[in-house]
């Protein structure tokens, strides 16, 4: 029993031993886990602290170089706002000098000049004085006066100058009864700087009886223009030099063109005739023609019109026969002068409007078939391309103009055709009849030639022919070869063709423009004119020509009496406020 007891006690103090064992290895356990958890820690701490370090060290270092770019900028940046600052001071310096310069000379003046009211009146007196001797020393050395006008309608043109510089004979241009100061007598005198040989000069009646004898100027309160040279001369007006709108009621200046004709017309001994026939249309000089008729009196150029049933032939000096949209058919005495006019080696411009119905013209289809022109269709060509036509309508068309002595001076600017007519070129016939075409006007890609009239369509529908068309043309027609052997020229006759007639009429464009066709586009004049010289065999006179511009403003009388107040009235008046001032301050001493 004992010995159980003893057993018992025995194995539970081996039982307990075992467990303190247990315990204490556990607690040794933990211990060494514990300071292998706190060492990593503070491993992990020396590493985070080293890198904390590391980082700051980098930032440290950045802030550093920034800091010294930033500094490097500033010192830059310092140097160039020193030296803006510089330069600021110097112009402020210069602006502060001229200030005072300014007003030292102002200064001056008010002492020396504005406080004492006699030297007042000797500095209104002198600036008078130096204004009028400015206008003199102008005159007297015939100095060209300043042209504001944007036409520069009082300046002489290249054009004028080109046509006048190779003139050899002297020339008098007397303006009778005109004062110095007048506008075209100022532009008169502008030849002599193209041609020493051309002068201009203002005479009055009393001085130059011989002039008041010779060409009819009655009396000292008469005027005229005389150009003469030699034994020929040429008198014109005061209204010769204009010409008036009866639509705008504007009054437009022609005067270069008129003298420069008439310089021409004394010292050339040929000068051309151009015939209008009459009789078989509606477009004449005297009707839907006026400007064009107008424009022609300032050409190198005598007109005259004709009626082929009253002389029964083209006249022997006719240089060129200007034929305009025949609406009935020649006779055969007009058709048979004509061709006889032809095979002399005559020169035709026809104009050729579009035709609205059909017209039986064999005998105009006759003379035209000898330089290959077929007869006109009806119909009209219209636009689609917006750069060849005005303001979007298809029926103001800007054609395409062929290179040529003709166009060569308004090839890049234009001309504007209303309702243009298609030319058909019998292209097989040509070289049987001798005749060699070139093409003066044709339309864009994108025209249409339309004949029904009741369609109003802007663009072109099925069956309507589209393309370019031909709607201007020279055709040189060989009559007889040159012949060596007997020493005999070539002879020729030359058609100049348009198909159309408006654009160089009295007609409006539109309905709402104020303005004739002949008008509203300068380069339409020249085409016209252009193309006569060229037939006339003037090709010196081809060019393009001034634009005259309008007189739009007149001054009515109480506009009149305001700027007479403005000149004279009010330095008077200041004058005499300025005595007066003077007067009472001399008092007051």
């Amino acid at each position: 029993m004992k010995r159980e007891e003893k057993d018992r006690k025995n194995k539970k103090i081996k039982n307990d031993k075992s467990k303190n064992e247990t315990v204490k290895n556990e607690t040794l356990a933990n211990e060494i886990n514990k300071n292998e958890t706190v060492k990593n820690e503070t491993e992990s701490k020396n590493e985070k602290v080293k890198d904390k370090k590391v980082n700051v060290e980098i930032e440290k270092k950045s802030k550093e170089e920034k800091k010294i770019k930033k500094q490097k900028k500033t010192k830059e940046g310092k140097k160039q706002a020193k030296e803006e600052k510089k330069k600021i001071k110097a112009e402020k310096k210069q602006a502060k000098k001229e200030k005072k310069e300014a007003n030292r000379f102002v200064q001056a003046m008010k002492r020396k000049w504005l406080i004492d009211g006699s030297r007042t009146l000797s500095l209104v007196l002198l600036i008078l004085a130096t204004f009028l001797g400015i206008n003199t020393g102008m005159k007297v050395l015939d100095l060209t006066p300043i042209d504001l006008t944007q036409e520069k309608l009082y300046t002489l043109t290249d054009q004028s100058k080109e046509r006048v510089k190779d003139i050899d004979k002297d020339v008098h241009i007397y303006f009778v009864g005109y004062p110095d100061d007048n506008a075209d007598l100022l532009l008169a005198k502008q030849y002599k700087n193209a041609n020493e040989k051309i002068v201009a000069e203002a005479v009055d009646a009393e001085s130059r009886p011989d002039l008041v004898e010779k060409y009819g100027i009655e009396d000292t309160g008469s005027s005229g223009i005389i150009v003469e040279c030699g034994d020929r001369s040429k008198v014109l007006t005061a209204s010769d030099l204009v010409t008036y709108d009866s639509t705008t009621s504007q009054t437009i200046s022609i005067a270069e063109e008129k003298l420069t004709s008439a310089i021409i017309s004394v010292t050339t001994d040929d000068i051309p005739k151009v015939y209008f026939l009459e009789g078989y249309s509606d477009f004449t000089l005297s009707y839907n023609m006026y400007y064009l008729n107008a424009y022609l009196q300032n050409e190198i150029t005598e007109v005259a019109t004709l009626n082929i049933l009253s002389t029964e032939k083209v006249p022997d000096d006719c240089d060129t026969l200007v034929i305009t949209s025949p609406s009935q058919d020649f006779n055969d005495i007009t058709k048979t002068a004509i061709i006889d006019y032809i095979n002399r080696g005559g020169n035709i411009l026809w104009l050729n409007a579009a035709m609205a119905v059909s017209a039986d013209l064999p005998n105009v289809n006759e003379v035209l078939a000898l330089y290959g022109v077929n007869p006109f269709d009806v119909g009209v060509i219209r636009e689609t391309t917006s750069s060849r036509m005005v303001a979007n309508s298809p029926d103001l068309v800007i054609p395409n103009l062929g290179y040529s002595k003709i166009t060569e001076d308004i090839y890049s600017d234009g001309i504007i055709l209303a309702n243009p007519t298609k030319i058909n070129i019998n292209e097989d016939a040509l070289e049987g009849l001798n005749v060699v075409e070139t093409d003066l006007a044709t339309t864009s890609e994108g025209a249409y030639f339309r004949t029904n009239f009741n369609n109003s369509s802007a663009s072109p529908v099925d069956g309507e022919e589209t393309g370019s068309f031909l709607v201007g043309a020279e055709l040189e027609k060989t009559i007889t070869d040159a012949n060596e052997e007997t020493g005999t020229s070539a002879v020729t006759s030359t058609l100049i063709i348009y198909g159309e007639n408006y654009f160089i009429s009295d007609y409006p464009f539109t309905q709402e423009s104020q303005y004739a066709a002949i008008q509203v586009s300068t380069y339409n004049k020249d085409l016209v004119l252009n193309s006569l010289a060229y037939l006339s065999d003037r090709e010196e006179d081809i060019t393009a020509r001034k634009s005259t511009g309008t007189v739009t403003y007149t001054a009515t009388e109480q506009q009149d009496i305001i700027v007479r107040v403005i000149i004279f009235t009010v330095p008077a008046v200041i004058i005499l406020v300025g005595l007066i001032v003077w007067q009472k301050r001399r008092r007051k001493k």
